[in-house]
């Protein structure tokens, strides 16, 4: 969990100061600016700019294309974007609308949307004497919950959907930074969403916390030292970061290289080896969790 913007002088861990005015941007869509700190932004695509659908893995690209769907992409700090899920949406003609939680402002109400999709960030999900903004988040994705609408939460993110479904998170056994081994559970294999990697995979991953498994939920995928996916309902949370890119790894190594268990060159080495095949992952991932938003 990696990047911030500065919200309390009692952070321990977040460093950057608030910005008057951020961008992002994916490979394929347009720059999304945001001048007015604060507020939801709503994102339409123009498909002209987009990839010709013959680059599009043949066995994702047709589902997804049948019905525009508006996504909301939230987000905890400026180099914890939605990354490589974000450009499956945008690349799908999705309206994409991004909420910078730190930054204040409020979604449009849950139901609304056809699917959330909420992301890391260097906090930790039970901070909210540093971080107040956290416990209307997890009131957010409790709506989000009891309306049944699609989520995936990605590591920060999948550990507020378990506090918000009424599970325990709390610091993991040891941290896990860089390449580690997951493997899916029986039920992981065959759900809709998880069963599209495989089996056994190594996933990156930066973090020092953990979740239980919500009532009513059930694991899709572990580790050696704690569960790496639920699903709860329409909601899937995932510990590891199938979202990052290699520009997104580069940043947080400069941010908190202090965190490695290597070298900053080894580390990036490994990354630059593995990151190519791993965004093909996290891209299908992305692409079966909309066509089930889609049919939910």
């Amino acid at each position: 969990m990696r990047g911030a913007w500065v919200v309390s002088s009692a952070a321990p861990r977040s460093r950057t100061k608030i910005p008057v005015r951020w961008s992002c941007s994916t490979q394929s869509g347009p720059i999304v600016s945001v001048s007015h700190p604060g507020a939801v932004h709503r994102v339409t695509i123009d498909m002209s700019r987009s990839y010709p659908l013959s680059v599009f893995v043949t066995t994702w690209k047709h589902d997804i294309y049948s019905r525009s769907m508006r996504v909301l992409s939230v987000t905890h700090g400026p180099t914890v974007l939605g990354g490589a899920f974000d450009e499956v949406v945008e690349e799908a003609g999705h309206e994409l609308e991004l909420w910078a939680v730190p930054l204040g402002g409020a979604p449009q109400q849950a139901g609304s949307y056809d699917a959330v999709m909420v992301f890391g960030g260097s906090m930790h999900p039970d901070q909210d004497e540093h971080f107040p903004w956290l416990e209307r988040e997890a009131r957010f994705l409790g709506d989000v919950l009891r309306e049944d609408v699609p989520a995936i939460g990605v590591c920060l993110g999948a550990q507020l959907l378990a506090r918000a479904g009424g599970a325990w998170v709390a610091p993991a056994p040891e941290p896990e930074i860089g390449w580690f081994e997951i493997e899916l559970t029986p039920q992981g294999s065959v759900d809709p969403v998880l069963g599209s990697l495989p089996p056994k995979t190594r996933a990156f991953q930066w973090h020092h916390y953990t979740f239980g498994i919500p009532d009513g939920g059930i694991e899709l995928a572990r580790s050696v030292v704690c569960t790496q996916a639920f699903r709860l309902g329409n909601a899937w949370g995932i510990q590891f970061h199938a979202e990052v890119t290699q520009a997104m790894i580069e940043a947080w190594v400069a941010e908190d290289g202090d965190e490695l268990p290597t070298s900053p060159a080894a580390f990036l080495d490994e990354t630059r080896a593995r990151i190519g095949e791993w965004n093909e992952h996290g891209r299908s991932l992305c692409a079966a969790f909309l066509e089930a938003a889609r049919d939910s």
